[in-house]
């Protein structure tokens, strides 16, 4: 049974969702972010519905025979944070969360208030190694 989720790539610019992202901190974080992302996953980055930037996808199926495509990572600039997705959430990654700076975490999103507080080099070690294993987990 397919499942279709509201959030799917959309062909819209990266480029000039990012240039509206306001205010200009938080657009320049956004714009590096992307960056950082898309060199952590070899991936270019594709907008997904109106405001999340995702950087490759995966194929899944639930035993209950739901299935659909999702983005393997990707972020939003949200207005209280900037908010990663780590698809496979964060137990494997306690180290790297103790090293990253100040942050939050919900089930598979990890909120910053801001790149400069945290270690951008722990970051791109955090998105590495989760979009690694979500493709293991989840081979094309």
């Amino acid at each position: 049974m397919a499942y279709e989720p509201k959030t799917k790539p959309t062909g819209d610019s990266v480029a000039e969702f990012l240039a509206g992202v306001e205010p200009a901190e938080k657009r320049a974080d956004a714009e590096a972010l992307c960056d950082l992302m898309a060199g952590a996953t070899g991936e270019p980055p594709k907008m997904w519905g109106k405001s999340i930037v995702g950087f490759g996808a995966y194929h899944y199926r639930y035993p209950s025979g739901q299935e659909a495509d999702w983005l393997a990572t990707g972020f939003s600039p949200r207005k209280q944070n900037l908010t990663v997705y780590v698809m496979p959430g964060f137990d494997e990654y306690e180290t790297l969360l103790e090293k990253l700076g100040p942050h939050s975490t919900g089930k598979s999103c990890l909120y910053l208030k801001r790149l400069s507080d945290v270690d951008t080099g722990v970051l791109k070690q955090l998105v590495q190694k989760s979009y690694r294993a979500i493709k293991k987990q989840y081979p094309a």
